[in-house]
């Protein structure tokens, strides 16, 4: 791998963990240093995040990770909500049902360990159910094979990872959603595009209701105010 993909991926990643802060200043030298590449392959990743949405090149200051905030969701879910469902759609019609019954099966597992009264293992099980999230969009991006929808997708979905993250998803909710995932895999397993449209549309439709309430609630509250 380049040096230059290296530093893109690690910046990256550490961006839609949060552990690089909207705002935080990205200096060439430091970061150089830090990931262990020469400026050169530095600003060629800069320019790929920038590129990405994920961080803003101004004169002065330099390059900083870019602002995100809950208020953006309503915009990013008029994007998502026809281009996930016609992607279901397709995917449905031209997809490997054995390989979205096996992912509707993993999720089933994820969601029966997640709603056990013990909690036992739950922030691992979180995590395995975000990871097969996507992928499940891999999988349908790989059964849609159409570069111009999924590429689209693939940009809105990092701008999504990062508010999903702000807006802190509940057991409760995880459990939903892992129950929702199985059943969009099995309705795509199905081979009948429409149901698998209908089962993403109810999907992502509860998570715009959900995220808009967390949005919401943390006004309402006093110590989330400035």
């Amino acid at each position: 791998m380049r040096a230059s993909d290296r530093a893109y991926q690690r910046l990256r990643n550490e961006i839609l963990e949060g552990t690089l802060a909207a705002g935080t200043l990205l200096g060439e030298v430091e970061q150089a240093e830090r990931l262990g590449v020469s400026r050169t392959p530095l600003r060629e990743a800069l320019s790929r995040l920038a590129a990405d949405g994920l961080a803003d090149q101004t004169q002065g200051r330099g390059t900083v990770v870019s602002s995100v905030s809950l208020d953006d969701v309503d915009l990013l879910f008029e994007l998502r909500l026809p281009l996930e469902v016609q992607a279901a759609r397709l995917a449905a019609q031209r997809g490997d049902a054995e390989r979205f019954t096996a992912l509707a099966e993993r999720f089933s597992q994820v969601e029966e360990a997640l709603a056990a009264p013990d909690g036992a293992g739950r922030e691992d099980q979180e995590a395995r159910c975000y990871d097969l999230a996507e992928e499940l969009d891999e999988a349908i991006a790989e059964a849609v094979d159409n570069s111009y929808l999924t590429g689209t997708l693939r940009g809105l979905r990092v701008h999504l990872v990062r508010v999903r993250r702000l807006a802190r998803d509940e057991p409760a909710r995880l459990v939903e959603s892992a129950r929702e995932h199985r059943t969009v895999c099995t309705a795509i397993a199905s081979a009948d595009g429409e149901t698998a449209a209908a089962a993403m549309l109810i999907h992502l439709r509860r998570s715009l209701a959900y995220i808009t309430d967390r949005s919401a609630a943390s006004a309402d509250d006093p110590k989330t105010r400035p």
